[in-house]
Parts: C-alpha cells; sequence; structure tokens
C-alpha cells in the first residue's frame, strides 16, 4: 500500500467526519448557542478567564493537546503492523476522540468553565467527583513528570532545539502584550511579528549550534535543564493566560502545522510504500515494545491519536475560560483532534519508510524512529537530498516544541485542580475561605506545590508507574464521556450515541489492566524487578477498583435517568 493513498483517505475520512458527524453532534445534540454569553466573558478576570480570539484559542488547544503522544503512540504500535493503529486512528478519531473533546469543551463552558471533576460531581454524585477529582490531579502531575522528561531528554545537549525553544519564550511574551496592550485585538500583526521571529530562530539555529564556543551557555546538562523546565512552568501557571501560555501556544502551532504541511508534502512528491506488513506475529502477544496482545493494548498505546483522556483535562481546564462563543467548540474541539490524528497517520508512515531497521531493533527511542524516517522521506524529494541531518534536527526540535506546550497547560491545569481541592461549593470570592485554605488555593502556592511534586515524581518514581499511564489516560477518557452522558440525560439531550465508546473505552481499559495485573503477578512469582512489579500491581488494582466505583456509579445514573425519563411519558 502506497502512503500517499492512506493520507489522502484519512483527509477524505476527517472531513466526512467533520462535515457530517461532527456537526450533527453540534447542532442537533449540543444545540450550540453563538449568543449565549461564555464564562470568559461573564467571569472575565484578566488572568485565567480571559475572551479569545478563537484562531489563538485554536493554537493554544491544539498546541496543548498535541503533545509527543501522536508522535510515538503509532511507532509503538507499529509492532503489531499498519492496520490496527490505522483503523483505530481513523474510527477511534472520528466517532470518539472529536467528539470527546467537543462535548466536553461544551460541558465545561455550561458550567461556567469547571473542571471534569466538578461536572461529575454535579451530575452523577459528590463521590464520583471526589474520585474523579484525585485521579485527574493524580494523572496531571504523571504528566508533568513524564514531559519533563521527553523535553530534556530531546534538548540536551542540543544547541539549536535549546535556542529556538528558548527563544519563542520572549517572542510569545511580546506577541502578549502586543495583542493585549500595544495593538488590543490585532491577531494578524502578532501573527506576522511571531512567524518572523520563529523563522530568524530556526534559520540562525544551525549557526549557534556550529559555534558552541560562544552559544556553549545553552549546553545545559540534565540536571540544570530538569530545573528549567519547571520553572518555565511554573511562570506559564502564574502569568496571566494572556501573557505566556496562551501566545506561546499559538506561536507554536505554527511551527507544528508547519512540521505537518512539510511532511504531508514529503508524503506526495516521494510517494512512499508501506514497507511493513499489516499484521505481525506479534498481534497475539509477546512483542518486543508492547508485551500484550493487540486488543486490548492498540487501544491502550495509541491514545492522542485516537481518543484520550488528557484532552478533556484541557477541554474543561484552560479552554473552556477563553471561548469566546459556543459556535467555535465544534472547530476547536472536533477540529484540533482531527488535524492531530491526521500526525499520527504520518507518524506511522514513518514508521513504514524505515521499517525494516525498526524491526531489526536500530533504533533507541520512537523519537530517533519518527525523525528518522520522515527525515529520510523528506531528503528523497527532488533537490533536497543532502538535507537529511538538518531535517532531523527540525524534527527532533517539533518534538521538543510538541512536548513543552503540553507540559505549560499541564502546569496550569494541575493547578487549577489542586485549588479546587481547597474551595467548597457555594464560596464565590476567595476572600471568604479559611486561613489554610485561603493560602493553599492562592496560585502561587497552589502552582509551587504541584510543580515539587511532579518533579519529585519525575526523579523517583516516574519510571515506575508510568507504564500504566496509558490505562489511566483511556480509564479518564471513559470517565469523560460518563460525565458528559449523565450531563446530556440530565439536561433531557440525546446522549446515546455516546454509549458505545463509553463502554468500549472501559472496556479495552479494564481487560488491559487484568492483563498487566496478571504478568506483574507472573513477575513477583518469579522474582523479577520486585519492586517494580509490587508497585505497578497495587496501582493496576486500583485502577480497576477506580473503574469499577465509575461503572457502577454510571450506570446507576443512566437508570435513573432512563426511568425518568420514561415515567412522565406513561402519564
Amino acid at each position: 500500500m502506497n502512503a500517499l493513498t492512506v493520507v489522502f483517505a484519512a483527509l477524505c475520512i476527517f472531513a466526512i467526519g467533520y462535515r457530517f458527524y461532527g456537526l450533527f453532534i453540534a447542532n442537533k445534540v449540543l444545540n450550540l448557542n453563538a449568543a449565549r454569553v461564555t464564562p470568559a466573558v461573564k467571569y472575565s478576570d484578566g488572568h485565567d478567564y480571559v475572551d479569545t480570539n478563537k484562531y489563538v484559542l485554536f493554537g493554544h488547544h491544539f498546541a496543548a493537546i498535541a503533545a509527543a503522544g501522536p508522535l510515538l503512540g503509532p511507532v509503538l504500535a507499529a509492532q503489531f503492523g499498519y492496520m490496527p493503529g490505522l483503523l483505530w486512528i481513523l474510527i477511534g478519531c472520528v466517532l470518539a476522540g472529536g467528539v470527546h473533546d467537543m462535548v466536553v469543551l461544551f460541558a465545561s463552558v455550561r458550567h461556567r468553565g469547571q473542571s471534569l471533576a466538578y461536572i461529575a460531581s454535579q451530575e452523577i454524585d459528590k463521590t464520583t467527583g471526589s474520585v474523579a477529582a484525585w485521579a485527574v490531579l493524580a494523572i496531571l502531575l504523571l504528566t508533568l513528570a513524564g514531559l519533563s522528561i521527553a523535553v530534556v531528554n530531546a534538548m540536551h545537549n542540543s544547541l539549536w532545539s535549546t535556542y529556538t525553544v528558548a527563544a519563542t519564550i520572549p517572542i510569545a511574551i511580546i506577541m502578549g502584550l502586543y495583542m493585549q496592550i500595544w495593538r488590543k485585538g490585532d491577531v494578524l500583526g502578532a501573527s506576522i511579528i511571531g512567524v518572523v521571529l520563529l523563522a530568524l530562530c530556526i534559520l540562525t539555529g544551525p549557526y549557534v549550534a556550529a559555534h558552541p564556543e560562544t552559544f556553549g551557555w545553552l549546553d545545559i546538562d540534565k540536571k540544570p535543564m530538569s530545573i528549567l523546565i519547571p520553572v518555565y512552568g511554573f511562570a506559564a501557571s502564574v502569568l496571566p493566560v494572556w501573557m505566556l501560555l496562551l501566545p506561546r501556544d499559538y506561536l507554536s502551532t505554527f511551527l507544528k502545522i508547519g512540521t505537518i504541511g512539510a511532511l504531508a508534502l514529503g508524503i506526495v512528491f516521494v510517494m512512499p510504500d508501506f514497507n511493513m506488513p499489516a499484521f505481525t506475529e506479534f498481534t497475539k502477544g509477546g512483542g518486543p515494545i508492547v508485551g500484550g496482545p493487540v486488543i486490548p493494548f492498540i487501544f491502550i498505546t495509541i491514545a492522542c491519536g485516537a481518543i484520550s483522556g488528557f484532552h478533556s483535562l484541557v477541554a474543561s481546564g484552560t479552554t473552556s475560560k477563553q471561548i469566546d462563543k459556543e459556535g467555535q467548540a465544534q472547530p476547536i474541539g472536533y477540529g484540533s483532534m482531527l488535524i492531530e490524528c491526521l500526525l499520527a497517520i504520518i507518524s506511522l508512515c514513518a514508521v513504514g519508510f524505515v521499517w525494516a531497521q525498526y524491526k531489526s531493533g536500530g533504533y533507541a527511542s520512537p523519537t530517533q524512529v519518527f525523525a528518522d524516517g520522515l527525515s529520510q522521506m523528506l531528503a528523497a524529494i527532488p533537490g533536497l537530498a543532502n538535507t537529511q541531518e538538518i531535517a532531523y534536527a527540525l524534527l527532533i526540535l517539533a518534538v521538543s516544541v510538541f512536548c513543552l506546550t503540553s507540559l505549560d497547560t499541564a502546569t496550569r491545569l494541575a493547578r487549577y485542580m489542586f485549588q479546587e481541592f481547597w474551595v467548597p461549593e457555594g464560596i464565590k470570592r476567595k476572600e471568604d475561605l479559611p486561613g489554610y485554605a485561603k493560602v493553599l488555593a492562592n496560585p502561587w502556592v497552589a502552582t509551587i506545590i504541584t510543580v515539587v511534586l511532579g518533579v519529585a515524581l519525575g526523579l523517583t518514581g516516574y519510571t515506575l508507574i508510568w507504564p500504566l499511564f496509558g490505562a489511566a489516560n483511556q480509564l479518564l477518557a471513559a470517565l469523560a464521556l460518563l460525565t458528559v452522558c449523565a450531563w446530556l440525560g440530565n439536561a433531557g439531550k440525546n446522549n446515546k450515541m455516546f454509549y458505545v465508546p463509553m463502554v468500549f473505552m472501559l472496556a479495552v481499559t479494564l481487560t488491559s489492566l487484568c492483563i498487566t495485573i496478571y504478568q506483574k503477578v507472573l513477575a513477583i512469582a518469579a522474582g523479577t524487578a520486585l519492586f517494580a512489579s509490587v508497585l505497578q500491581l497495587v496501582i493496576g488494582v486500583l485502577l480497576i477498583v477506580l473503574a469499577i466505583v465509575l461503572a457502577v456509579k454510571g450506570a446507576k445514573t443512566l437508570i435513573r435517568l432512563h426511568k425518568e425519563k420514561k415515567e412522565p411519558a406513561a402519564q
């Protein structure tokens, strides 16, 4: 099969999904109302709630959700062959992922821009909300730890990456000041300034890399880099959202979209074949990367490229506090997810291009597979024969940017979540909180605590806990779908189309957890990696308990709603 055929077919499926299914959900199920005042306008405070231009907000949302997942998930899942990953990306994105992101965003907008945990407490019950809150905070801390390590590894000893990524911070602040103070609302002018300065940084990057004697201060070791990255996350969390987080994510989107466009162009010119088989011998398990069978582990391995619980945190965390009109929920929520899934398709094409080296174990990491496969593809374009090294460096830079734009948002989301623990329902003003709660709900204090916890986790337990992150993330997606099901049911709206993805995600997550627990029990019995196996076993059991609690609570809520709907009809 030819990669160009795959990309073209994916674009057609995504376009049809957006035009028909996405529009049906937006207009017939959600009844998006462009005239209704959003929380960004109603609760505008110039810090967290800021009504934002739709293009800038699209850039932020897309940059926040498109981390390393759509780049690396398909690479890991390629051990099963291209067909399982391709089908899951296409079907999962259109029928589950895009809808999940859009509906959670809209639900949060209708709940004053509050978090997924808050919505669950209002629409299901307080117990579910509390369980969800702790689960969300744990996932965010794990995300902080994982993304911090990914960024440090990508930027370590890379002057070009460090220089360019660091430069995006002052450029973003200039853009933010320009759009908010100097020329309020002039997005075009800010975009021109940002893109020109970013392009200059990228073009001068090779010069910086070639002169370490002058720019050696940018060659930062891992330990100092491990401190600088959380410091940046802290700044992005406590500063007004328009000053750093939004403009930097918006600026990064130009690089991300540019990367996707360049890679798609490479596929058009080169038209590479899928040299990998549709299915491999590892579909029944025993693979070198993913130990379990293709079902259910394909649905856990590829998360952000199809459906991801982390997206619900972004949608109900930052995006819902900045969206200017309800009608923008479809292009921002559903549209961003489709572009991310296109990136996952392109990543799958990269594996196909270097399949022989991939299957022989010639790469040390999924990042290398992604960057090397696509840089080889770009170098095959007529006239670009000697550009593979530059393309490889640019793609590693893109991975750094992809991770960092999710890390800064995750830091802010963790701060929001931590603050919610200390603000009882009904209290509108933080001045009314008791002494200790007022301190802990302070944005600076909350950010310091969450950043320190994330860094500590990264330095100690990240490698032990991370293998279960995929299951926890997909369990969160099931919780998000359950919450919007309950919300729509309580509002008297049609929610039946969400039952299938909700039950499906819950089933595959439980199945994968059961298999993982069985494997850990065997490992403990054999005395292999005892501490890690015991820790992962305990966490796996806790996740199963959480899944069962959610399933029981959700079933009771949905059954109650069904009965309440039938009773008036019978009368």
